[in-house]
C-alpha cells in the first residue's frame, strides 16, 4: 500500500506500475467525460464493480464542451486523471502538449484482436504510441422510424433515391432534424456530411478530406452539402426549428399524433433519447441503414466511438483503464441500452432488444467502415464545420462562402 501511495503521489512517474485484477487500491480518481443524464448513469453503473473491488472511488464528471474544458486545464495544469474523449481527433493536439500519457501498459495485441478491424489503430498518433481505447461504439447512418407511423419500409429502401420517392407524399414531413448542442450545435448535421459524402463519392475522396488534403470547395464536397440541403428541405418546422431543437429532442415530432415527421436520422445510441425524450417504447421504432448512393460505394457505414485517455499515470487510472477494456464492464453498459460495444467478446445476448444487436452486427460487417471524420479532424477544424453547418442549415444559399471559410479554417487547422 505504501508504495502504491507513493507511485500516485508521482503521477507521471515512467516507474508507475500497474495494478494486476482486483488490487486493494482505495484512493480516487477523476474521470471526465461528455456523458450526462442516462448515458452518465450507465458509466457510473459500468464502473460501480471496479469501484467496489479495488476500493477506489470514480469522482466523474460532466462536460458539454470538453475540448474546451481540457484545453484550459493544459494551460491551468488542472487537468483530469482519465478523460471520455469523444473521438481520435485531438488525441495528437493533446499529447503535442505534453499533456496525454502513453498507455504502454495495454495490451494492444489482445485488445485489437476483439475489436473491429482498424477500430483498434484509431487510438494511436504519429509516433505510434497508444493514447486512447474505445470503451464505447456508435453507429451512425441509421435512419430511425415509427413501427406505428405511416411509413413502414418492409422491405428497406435499397438507395437515397428510392426512400425519397416514398417518403415524400402526404402530410408528415420527411425528416426530423435537430441541431441544438450548446457549444457543440452543428454535430448532428456533419454526421449527414460524413455519411452521404461516403456513399457517393468513395472511402479514397473521404480519407483525404479528413486528412486535410481534399478542399471543402471541391465538388465532392459541395455534392454531400447539397444532398443535405435537399433533406433540409424537407425537415420538419423549417430552418430556425431545425438550429434551436437540442438534438435529443428532434424526433419527438416522429412520434406524435398525427405525425411532424417520418424518419430520423442518427446514431445508435438515440433510443435512450427516444425514451427519456418523446415517450417512445421498445417496439415503437425500428431503423434501416442509409441507403446506398452510387453503386459502387454499397455497404459504406460511418461510425463512432467515445475513447478513454490518461492525462495523469497513477495506478488507480491505470487499472481502471484496463477494467474498461473487459467485456465484463462494456457488457455492463449494454444490458442498459443505447450502447454498442467495440468489444466482439460482448455477447450478443447482454444487448437488451433487437435494434442493439442489429447496430453491432451492422458495425462487425461492414464492407466499407469509416469512422466519424470530424473526430478524427484537428478540433479547430472540428469546430469551424460543426458552425458552418448552422450556418448551411440557416441559409444554403450561403454555401459557396461558407465553404471557402472552411477551406481557410483548413489550411490553418493542419499547419504543421
Amino acid at each position: 500500500m505504501a508504495a502504491l501511495l507513493l507511485a500516485a503521489a508521482c503521477g507521471n512517474d515512467p516507474e508507475t506500475k500497474t495494478p494486476t485484477p482486483g488490487d486493494k487500491l482505495n484512493g480516487s480518481v477523476s474521470v471526465v467525460g461528455t456523458w450526462g443524464g442516462e448515458e452518465q448513469n450507465s458509466f457510473l453503473a459500468m464502473v460501480a464493480p471496479w469501484e467496489k473491488r479495488t476500493g477506489t472511488k470514480v469522482k466523474y464528471t460532466g462536460s458539454r464542451d470538453l475540448n474546451q474544458q481540457l484545453t484550459t486545464g493544459v494551460a491551468a495544469d488542472n487537468l483530469p486523471d482519465v478523460a471520455g474523449m469523444p473521438g481520435p481527433g485531438s488525441l495528437q493536439d493533446f499529447y503535442d502538449r505534453d499533456a496525454l500519457k502513453p498507455l504502454d501498459f495495454v495490451d494492444f495485441e489482445k485488445y485489437k484482436a476483439s475489436t473491429p478491424d482498424g477500430f483498434a489503430d484509431l487510438g494511436k498518433v504519429e509516433d505510434g504510441k497508444l493514447l486512447g481505447i474505445f470503451i464505447k461504439a456508435a453507429v451512425k447512418g441509421l435512419v430511425f422510424y415509427n413501427t406505428k407511423g405511416a411509413y413502414k419500409p418492409v422491405p428497406p429502401p435499397k438507395t437515397l433515391e428510392d426512400l425519397n420517392t416514398a417518403t415524400r407524399t402526404g402530410p408528415a414531413k420527411q425528416w426530423c432534424i435537430g441541431l441544438e448542442n450548446g457549444a457543440a450545435s452543428g454535430w448532428a448535421a456533419t454526421d449527414w456530411v460524413e455519411d452521404i459524402l461516403l456513399r457517393q463519392s468513395g472511402k479514397d475522396v473521404y480519407d483525404r478530406w479528413v486528412e486535410g488534403k481534399q478542399k471543402w470547395s471541391s465538388q465532392e464536397i459541395k455534392k454531400a452539402f447539397q444532398t443535405f440541403g435537399d433533406a433540409l428541405n424537407n425537415a420538419h418546422g423549417g430552418p430556425k426549428y431545425v438550429n434551436n431543437t437540442a438534438f435529443g429532442k428532434a424526433a419527438k415530432p416522429m412520434f406524435a399524433k398525427p405525425q411532424g415527421c417520418l424518419l430520423h436520422h442518427q446514431a445508435s445510441f438515440i433510443t435512450d433519447f427516444f425514451k427519456n425524450e418523446a415517450g417512445a417504447k421498445d417496439g415503437d421504432y425500428d431503423f434501416f441503414p442509409f441507403p446506398d448512393i452510387a453503386p459502387e460505394n454499397a455497404g459504406s457505414v460511418t461510425g463512432g466511438g467515445d475513447l478513454m485517455a490518461m492525462f495523469n499515470d497513477t495506478p488507480q487510472a491505470r487499472s481502471l483503464i484496463n477494467y474498461l477494456l473487459t467485456p465484463e464492464a462494456q457488457a455492463i453498459w449494454a444490458q442498459r441500452g443505447g450502447f454498442v460495444s467495440g468489444n466482439k467478446n460482448v455477447p450478443v445476448d447482454a444487448y437488451p432488444d433487437d435494434i442493439s444487436k442489429k447496430s453491432a452486427e451492422i458495425l462487425q460487417n461492414a464492407k466499407t467502415f469509416r469512422f466519424d471524420g470530424s473526430d478524427k479532424m484537428p478540433p479547430a477544424m472540428a469546430d469551424a464545420f460543426n458552425k458552418a453547418m448552422v450556418k448551411f442549415a440557416a441559409n444554403q444559399g450561403d454555401l459557396d462562402s461558407i465553404l471557402s471559410s472552411l477551406d481557410k479554417s483548413q489550411a490553418d487547422a493542419y499547419e504543421k
